[in-house]
């Protein structure tokens, strides 16, 4: 009797196109920074179905920088309330345990991804806004996870620095992109450099060893067509689409127009997520707030 392999899922095959990729393929000179050892910790701490509370303070405070951070987060004016906080145990108080890990996973992200060039300035400050948008849209949706689109929100464009450090004439190709209305600037991304940066932060994912569907998700986010398909798997769907709206949402919170994803995959997004053009207004409105304070 002969049995038959099963099939792949669409996550399993890009995690083994990543490989091959690696291996042998375009990706083999990208330099992927290794995940930093707090990070890994803390994820390892926040896996558990009831987080080890002390560990999570205990990495907290294994770094200046990174306390002075929670504090300066639970003094701001998103969560700021009474008395001043003064130490990493009242910031964490204050900022609830899925705030304080967030806020940690950014701040060890950042420090292990340096963004040093001029057409990256922003690139933190929107990261940090796309993943909380993303984090308040999947408590908006059940049965979705806030804790994976955050992470999602916070890496989905993290191939751009990784690509300006490690790909000669990256940052030129940046520009091309954006001047050019002929084709998307991943294609013109693919046509220099045989990569893109979907590609690379899906890379940066999976050295990283985050969730199998957020490294799907983000080597998919400019793939749209996926949006509707049987292409992957409901949780991928789900991020690639909050991802658009969460995108689309911080566009019109700095008065942008929208982008040529959202023209053409906008309402697929929504009809993926059932969620009105109403709905999403409303929840600009109660996001306002946070990302005025991000």
């Amino acid at each position: 009797m002969t049995t038959t392999a099963p099939e792949l899922t669409r996550t399993d095959a890009i995690q083994a196109e990543l490989d091959q990729a690696r291996r042998t393929g375009p990706l083999q000179h990208i330099v992927i920074p290794p995940c930093p050892e707090l990070l890994a910790r803390l994820r390892a701490a926040m896996a558990h179905a009831e987080p080890d509370l002390n560990e999570i303070a205990r990495i907290a405070a294994s770094d200046v920088a990174m306390s002075a951070t929670l504090i300066r987060s639970s003094n701001g004016p998103l969560f700021a309330a009474g008395q001043p906080v003064q130490t990493v145990g009242q910031a964490m108080n204050r900022l609830g345990l899925e705030h304080t890990a967030s806020v940690m996973a950014g701040f060890l992200m950042q420090r292990a991804i340096r963004v040093n060039h001029a057409l990256l300035t922003r690139f933190w400050e929107r990261s940090t806004k796309r993943a909380l948008a993303m984090a308040f849209i999947a408590k908006k949706l059940p049965g979705s996870s806030p804790d994976l689109a955050h992470t999602f929100g916070l890496f989905a464009h993290v191939g751009m620095p990784v690509m300006m450090q490690s790909v000669k004439g990256y940052a030129g190709t940046m520009i091309e992109a954006r001047a050019r209305i002929d084709r998307s600037p991943i294609a013109t991304e693919n046509a220099n450099h045989r990569t893109d940066h979907a590609v690379v932060g899906a890379l940066v994912a999976r050295v990283w060893r985050l969730a199998p569907s957020v490294v799907a998700a983000i080597r998919l986010h400019h793939d749209l067509e996926v949006l509707g398909g049987s292409g992957a798997e409901p949780e991928v769907h789900t991020l690639v689409a909050a991802g658009l709206v969460a995108e689309h949402l911080m566009r019109r919170h700095e008065a942008e127009e929208p982008d040529a994803d959202w023209l053409s995959h906008g309402q697929a997004a929504l009809d993926w997520l059932d969620v009105s053009v109403d709905d999403m207004l409303f929840w600009e409105e109660e996001l306002r707030e946070t990302l005025d304070s991000a």
